[in-house]
């Protein structure tokens, strides 16, 4: 059990029986009221939004969360499918609102992490995370222009999976970037 002001970020709560990641927290304190948590919560059944306070007196369960690693396989048509790292027989999907936005830095054959909840017994998963840092291929970007780096600033690049980024002015059609995959930002140029 949580007391109220113990639920914060990226805890995962039981809320109206099913599991939720704090998305923001605020606990405002004023001189007439008793204190209160303002919470912004995200189901990850539905994958729907909602705000609510957390009283003085109230209390949250705390998600039972186990985490395994999972090995990316292959999307089709909104079906993400993962196996066993360690027995590629053992595959599964998983639905398309589960997966989320990560789905968009997704690549085959690479681990990711899953949260398993375990629902009175059933393991179900919950949640599909990714390394914070990840590398890609440019696959198409504009051409460097002489003298254009001195200003700062950058160009909008495409990676190997699709997704469009800004990165700075240097980057070339070909090189291997690091990107950030919870902000969707440029890092840094892997060395050749």
């Amino acid at each position: 059990m949580l007391e109220y002001s113990e639920i914060r970020e990226r805890k995962i709560i039981i809320y109206e029986d099913e599991p939720c990641e704090v998305m923001e927290n605020h606990v405002a304190r004023t001189q007439q009221r008793k204190p209160q948590n303002q919470v912004k919560l995200k189901s990850l059944l539905s994958g729907r939004t909602w705000n609510t306070v957390f009283h003085a007196s109230d209390k949250a369960d705390e998600a039972e969360i186990s985490k395994k690693e999972v090995k990316f396989l292959y999307e089709s048509k909104g079906e993400y499918w993962f196996s066993n790292p360690t027995d590629p027989k053992d595959r599964f999907k998983i639905d398309e609102k589960i997966v989320g936005d990560t789905a968009k830095f997704l690549k085959a054959n690479e681990n990711a992490t899953a949260m398993v909840w375990d629902n009175d017994g059933v393991d179900q998963i919950i949640k599909v995370s990714l390394p914070i840092k990840m590398e890609f291929t440019i696959k198409d970007c504009p051409p460097s222009i002489k003298g254009s780096t001195a200003s700062g600033g950058g160009k909008l690049a495409t990676l190997e999976n699709g997704v469009k980024l800004q990165v700075p002015f240097f980057i070339e059609m070909g090189d291997k970037v690091i990107v950030n995959t919870e902000t969707g930002d440029y890092v840094e140029r892997v060395q050749k």
